[in-house]
């Protein structure tokens, strides 16, 4: 409010439907900058009864640019880790890794800086950071979709 600046965080229920519910998609865009201020965005696969989510995490950039935003993040890196700070996996320019597997997705990002994760993950709780390549700093995106 007023202009100010600072740390935020949203969250997302389904208060009426919590055993069965599953959120499609989540996307935060903001300022990545280097150390403890990079981009985190958290998720949840669940409940446990609904077994293993297939999903892309993506961290887009460069692409905003074609959105208008200003100075955009050029060279994003992504970084998957579990509820309890685990290193998972990491991807950095998306075509790397998993290029046939997530262009079948019809999710796959429009410029071959920007990085992308295709996991099969457990229920329970997972990070996706975004940081620059070479703390680098710009506005970038972080992007969760649930492919079931």
């Amino acid at each position: 409010a007023g202009g100010t600046t600072g740390i935020g965080l949203v969250e997302a229920y389904d208060l009426d439907h919590p055993a069965d519910s599953r959120l499609a998609n989540i996307s935060t865009r903001g300022f990545i900058d280097t150390g403890d201020n990079v981009m985190i965005g958290g998720f949840i696969i669940g409940p446990e009864g609904l077994g293993d989510a297939t999903v892309i995490v993506r961290a887009i950039g460069p692409s905003l640019e074609d959105s208008g935003v200003a100075n955009a993040l050029q060279d994003p890196t992504l970084e998957l880790r579990d509820g309890n700070g685990a290193f998972l996996t990491s991807n950095d320019d998306w075509r790397d890794d998993q290029e046939t597997e997530i262009e079948a997705t019809g999710l796959a990002p429009t410029d071959d800086r920007e990085s992308a994760i295709l996991s099969d993950l457990a229920p329970g709780a997972y990070t996706a950071i975004v940081r620059g390549a070479l703390d680098t700093t710009g506005v970038g995106l972080v992007e969760v979709y649930d492919l079931q």
